[in-house]
């Protein structure tokens, strides 16, 4: 018994120094899942979108912090024992900080909301952090349910995203899963659209789904991009229902998606009884969808 727990104990020990002492993270994404676990003085460096409060949710926190612009010269000048990164990640910059001999651990863009829990789970055990990490998965999953229960009596519904530059956001991403958790059908996603994908405005008046738009991470830029944004169409589209979300709150696979959902459970709950709902059949595209 006495061997057992002394065996026990090493385990311990062995797992607290294996966690790491100075993580520097490189990626919107990874900086916030990092935030939101590390112990305290653990994560010594984010990168700067982090402290940008139109593409961040924790950008009070990243200010606090040193910020990077994800070069792999200055990663390194700060003697991290941990790099964080993600698959948006320039690829010869990790190349390069691994040959450094840098530890560099890559993160996939999440597309999914099962995808959350699990990326918060691997931050937790590569911070050394399980049962932090743990208690923030139970946290968003009681969040999520709570809302797709309150999307679960709302009459069905299509929408679609529609972004500057004629974008929306198809099947394959995780701002379908978002409109999925609220309740909502992907206008998109039913035309055949996967991904990032053009969406022509004709097609979007022709299916007539209640229109999303967003505070984008952008800021507020202008230029012809966004002309289309400012289209009597839209804005007759826009008339009828919609609804306006932040980016932020659904640009990394994180549990601020689910007061992305909440915006659009609370548009629809606003909503005039009776709106339309259009077939996809009565939309076709009026072109072939391009990507980006």
């Amino acid at each position: 018994m006495r061997k057992a727990a002394v065996a026990l104990l090493c385990l311990f020990a062995a797992a607290a120094q294996a966690a790491p002492a100075r993580v520097v993270s490189v990626n919107l994404c990874t900086d916030q899942l990092a935030m939101l676990l590390a112990a305290p003085g653990q994560l010594v460096s984010v990168s700067t979108w982090a402290a940008r409060p139109e593409a961040s949710n924790m950008a009070d926190q990243a200010s606090a912090l040193h910020l990077n612009g994800a070069s792999a010269e200055e990663v390194f000048a700060l003697a991290p024992d941990l790099v964080l990164a993600s698959d948006f990640t320039r690829a010869d910059t990790v190349a390069l900080l691994r040959r450094l001999g840098l530890r560099v651990e890559v993160f996939p863009f999440a597309r999914r909301l099962e995808d959350i829990p699990e990326q918060l789970s691997r931050m937790g055990a590569l911070l050394g952090r399980e049962a932090a990490a743990a208690v923030t998965v139970a946290s968003f999953e009681a969040a999520l349910a709570g809302a797709r229960a309150r999307a679960a009596g709302l009459p069905a519904r299509q929408a679609a995203y529609y972004y500057p530059n004629t974008y929306t956001s198809g099947a394959d991403t995780l701002a379908d899963a978002v409109l999925r958790a609220a309740g909502l059908q992907n206008a998109a996603a039913a035309m055949g659209l996967s991904g990032a994908a053009r969406l022509p405005l004709e097609s979007l008046v022709r299916a007539a789904p209640m229109v999303i738009e967003t505070r984008h991470i952008s800021a507020g830029r202008r230029g012809r991009a966004y002309e289309s944004l400012a289209h009597p169409a839209l804005a007759a589209l826009r008339a009828r229902g919609g609804a306006t979300v932040e980016e932020r709150r659904q640009v990394c696979g994180a549990p601020f998606v689910v007061a992305a959902i909440d915006a659009l459970i609370d548009a629809r709950a606003g909503e005039t009884p009776g709106a339309a709902i259009a077939s996809p059949a009565q939309a076709p595209l009026a072109s072939p969808p391009a990507r980006p």
